[in-house]
């Protein structure tokens, strides 16, 4: 799975299987970038917002996850975010979503990537999803191996 249409491909085919309203993938970018994360490829997207957001580590939900190493599960965005925080989770504004997980993707012992499922209504991302989604993380997605430790 070395290009992008295979990531596209295979996002496609993980949100239909599980039900997402919306499934994306942030890689980050290389050094001569300042390891910039960027929301790649998405399934279910409402509109090409997401592939004009641009994170650093630590903010957003991808910056978030990309930063600890740790996936974030919210059953509603309103009561962990709050309404008058939403500017700060813009792929959650710009795609309205609700309930979401997201989950780091590791490569040979570091975080190289971050994949999101969402919902557009509250309360649909459950913890057995979220640990669905932990697992196909921890099996790798095309390139990302999904090893944490070598």
């Amino acid at each position: 799975m070395n290009n992008r249409m295979d990531y596209q491909r295979e996002l496609e085919r993980i949100r239909e299987h599980f039900g997402y309203d919306f499934m994306a993938l942030a890689l980050v970018e290389p050094a001569e970038y300042q390891y910039v994360i960027k929301w790649k490829n998405a399934a279910g997207n409402l509109n090409d917002r997401f592939k004009r957001i641009v994170l650093q580590s630590g903010k957003g939900i991808a910056g978030v996850v990309f930063k600890t190493g740790k996936s974030i599960f919210i059953p509603s965005v309103y009561q962990f975010v709050g309404a008058d925080n939403l500017f700060n989770y813009p792929i959650v504004q710009s795609e309205r979503l609700q309930s979401l997980g997201a989950v780091p993707l590791w490569n040979d012992a570091r975080v190289a990537g971050v994949l999101l499922g969402g919902f557009r209504k509250e309360q649909l991302m459950t913890e057995a999803m979220m640990r669905d989604l932990e697992a196909l993380a921890r099996r790798g997605i095309g390139e990302l191996n999904g090893k944490e430790v070598m």
